[in-house]
């Protein structure tokens, strides 16, 4: 996902495999410092850390188109591997790389003129992206703890599941996004499967395909730090505006337009076309239906020369015609965005990004696996073996427990409920002293 992040970036930015600007446009290095270290001899170095525990998938980076472009000091693996045990990757084999890790985060933090926060694209069901992605979160927040934390997570998917030890990792890893992060970007490889098979119409897609899905949100979700525009969005603005409790904080994400290419030719792109996609529950990168919990709040990234005024009066249009499935105690949910210039080879784009109840679905199934396993105690010695404690087992089953059982309360809320907590609170206030 990552990789392919850089491709789409680096193409958007015209910078070539070699790190050589190649673009036509002032635009595109208006602020590519952003992302990329600008070095002698006018070459452009991604600003990013390549880490894992096993060097299979580094050699498969390095030896791709766009391989050349990382800096080689910035890979950093290991060689046993984390064998999907989140506890090799949290307590053992991710602690013996963790400092030098921190090394090469310290190194490109102090080439930055003003850091905005960190990116994290992990998986939560194997070893390494669930249990040293848990780890480099919370050290990354040890050391900057006023900055974003965004991670884009492949969650596990109820038909999809790589290993058996999934639900394992998947909520020990939550257990720890809920604290470390500011904005979990969910994805999982079903409901990316399914935008393949039935929107695109491919009959048979590859790793590439659904990661090229992850890479248009990722792109659009940073488009506003990467390109001028008319209004703007960056991680702090999308934080401040999406999360309305601190834990609360795990979005489903969307991209429009999604078109097979047979039936390209046959739809018109407009502003009204673009919406209604982007809220279209088959459009959703996560295994869960917006229909069956309620919006908290939305943001909405368009791309391209568009207008604001029927920008603005689609998004009233959607939020007055589908009330019910946003919560009332809310008023303007909706942010919105929009930057002028268009992604590689469309005309116009929407990103979609939202805040929505109906998350608990994916944690409860997880919860459910999770439960049915730790009863029996199954698989528990490779991770005891690892040094970890049953306890953390039990904690990180009440934290999301917890996490679920505040979505439904949100969901439940009505105006009238919210008013009535928040008279009971200010009951609760001691009175103070009259003046003399």
């Amino acid at each position: 996902m990552g990789a392919k992040f850089w491709e789409v970036v680096s193409d958007e930015h015209g910078i070539d495999e070699k790190g050589a600007y190649r673009g036509d446009s002032d635009l595109q290095l208006e602020r590519i410092n952003v992302y990329y270290n600008e070095i002698p001899g006018g070459r452009y170095v991604p600003r990013a850390i390549l880490v894992d525990l096993e060097p299979g998938t580094m050699d498969t980076i390095k030896a791709s188109q766009y391989g050349g472009l990382f800096r080689p000091d910035n890979f950093v693996f290991g060689q046993n591997g984390a064998g999907n045990n989140w506890a090799k990757g949290y307590y053992t084999e991710g602690a013996e790389l963790i400092d030098q890790f921190m090394d090469i985060v310290r190194k490109e933090a102090e080439n930055c003129d003003s850091l905005q926060g960190f990116q994290i694209t992990h998986s939560l069901g194997g070893g390494t992206g669930s249990g040293m992605g848990s780890l480099m979160a919370s050290k990354i927040r040890e050391e900057y703890p006023d900055r974003m934390m965004a991670t884009f997570s492949v969650v596990p998917s109820p038909k999809v599941s790589d290993t058996v030890v999934e639900p394992y990792n998947a909520t020990l890893s939550i257990h720890h996004l809920v604290d470390n992060s500011d904005e979990t970007f969910c994805i999982d490889n079903e409901a990316l499967y399914d935008i393949c098979c039935r929107t695109l119409k491919l009959s048979n897609p590859s790793y590439g395909d659904l990661n090229h899905l992850v890479s248009s949100v990722m792109s659009g979700v940073t488009t506003c730090l990467r390109f001028p525009g008319q209004l703007n969005a960056d991680l702090r603005k999308l934080a401040v505006n999406m999360v309305p409790f601190p834990r609360l904080h795990f979005f489903m994400v969307g991209f429009a337009p999604l078109t097979s290419r047979s039936s390209q030719s046959y739809r018109q792109l407009t502003v009204p076309e673009l919406t209604s996609q982007m809220f279209d529950a088959r459009n959703m990168m996560a295994a869960c239906d917006p229909r069956h919990g309620r919006y908290l709040t939305v943001a909405a990234i368009f791309r391209g020369k568009l207008s604001m005024k029927e920008i603005e009066h689609q998004m009233l249009n959607i939020q007055l015609k589908n009330s019910s499935n946003f919560v009332e105690w809310i008023p303007n949910s909706c942010k919105t965005a929009v930057c002028d210039i268009a992604p590689r080879g469309l005309k116009m784009s929407g990103t979609f990004i939202g805040n929505s109840t109906a998350i608990q679905e994916l944690f409860k199934r997880v919860q459910i696996q999770f439960t049915a396993m730790i009863r029996r105690k199954a698989f528990l010695h490779w991770y005891t073996g690892e040094g970890m404690d049953e306890m953390e087992f039990t904690e990180a089953e009440s934290n999301m427990a917890d996490l679920v059982s505040e979505y439904q309360q949100y969901q439940e809320l009505s105006v009238d409920d919210s008013n009535e907590a928040y008279q009971s609170q200010g009951q609760k206030l001691p009175k103070l002293p009259a003046r003399r």
